[in-house]
C-alpha cells in the first residue's frame, strides 16, 4: 500500500518562511541582499555580478556580505529556495497528503518563479541565466529527492536520486516550456495533465493496479 506522506511532507516543512531562531536583524539583510541579487539578475548575467554589485545594489558593506554567504553562488542558491518558497506561500498552497498534490504545488511554484524572472514588461521575454537555472533545477530536485526519501515501498528498481532527477527535470522542462509559449495559457490549464504524466513516475502503474486490488 503506498503511503500518502510523499513529498508533500517535505515541502510543507519548508513553507515556514519566519524561523523564530533567527534574529530578525540577520533576516532582514539577508533579504536585502537576495533582493539585490535578483534585481541585478534582471539587467545582467550571473557571471558578470560582482559582490561588489550586490553590495552596492543592497547598500551594505562587503563584510556584511561575508558574514551571511560564502560567495555570490551561495547567495544565488539562498535567494532561488526562498523566492520559491515565497511564491508557494503566495499561493497559499496546501496539501492535502498525496504526491499529486505536492506536484502540482512544485509546478505552480516553477511556473511563477520563472515567470517572474523572464517577464519585462517588453514584448521578448528575458532569457534565463544558466546559473539561475542550474539553482532551480537544485532545489526543485531537492525537494523532490528528500521527500521521495520517506518512502521505499513502491519505486521498483530505480533508484530515488533517478526517480528525483527525472520528476525534477520533468517539472522543471514543463515549467520553462510553458513560460516559453507564444499565447501563454493559464498554468493551471496545463499543472493536471503534466503532473498525470509525471506520477506515473512515482506510481508505476502496476503498483497503482497492485493497490487498486487490495482496496477492493
Amino acid at each position: 500500500m503506498i503511503d500518502n506522506k510523499c513529498i508533500g511532507l517535505y515541502i510543507e516543512s519548508m513553507l515556514v518562511a519566519d524561523q523564530p531562531d533567527v534574529d530578525p536583524r540577520i533576516r532582514r539583510t539577508r533579504v536585502l541582499l537576495q533582493d539585490a541579487l535578483f534585481k541585478l539578475l534582471k539587467s545582467k548575467p550571473f557571471e558578470s555580478i560582482t559582490v561588489q554589485d550586490i553590495t552596492t545594489e543592497a547598500t551594505v558593506s562587503r563584510a556584511t556580505f561575508y558574514s551571511h554567504y560564502v560567495d555570490k553562488h551561495d547567495l544565488l542558491n539562498s535567494m532561488t529556495e526562498a523566492k520559491f518558497q515565497a511564491l508557494l506561500n503566495e499561493r497559499g498552497v496546501s496539501f492535502d497528503g498525496t504526491c499529486d498534490s505536492a506536484l502540482r504545488a512544485i509546478l505552480l511554484g516553477v511556473c511563477d518563479y520563472l515567470r517572474s524572472v523572464v517577464d519585462n514588461g517588453g514584448s521578448e521575454p528575458r532569457t534565463i541565466d544558466p546559473y539561475l537555472e542550474t539553482a532551480i533545477i537544485a532545489v526543485v530536485t531537492r525537494m523532490s529527492d528528500e521527500g521521495l526519501r520517506q518512502q521505499t515501498a513502491w519505486h521498483g528498481n530505480l533508484s530515488l536520486e533517478m526517480i528525483a532527477t527525472t520528476v525534477s527535470w520533468g517539472l522543471y522542462g514543463a515549467a520553462r516550456n510553458w513560460v516559453y509559449m507564444p499565447a501563454r495559457p493559464p498554468v493551471e490549464s496545463i499543472a493536471d495533465n503534466i503532473v498525470t504524466l509525471l506520477a506515473l513516475l512515482i506510481h508505476p502503474p502496476t503498483k497503482r493496479r497492485q493497490s487498486s486490488r487490495r482496496h477492493n
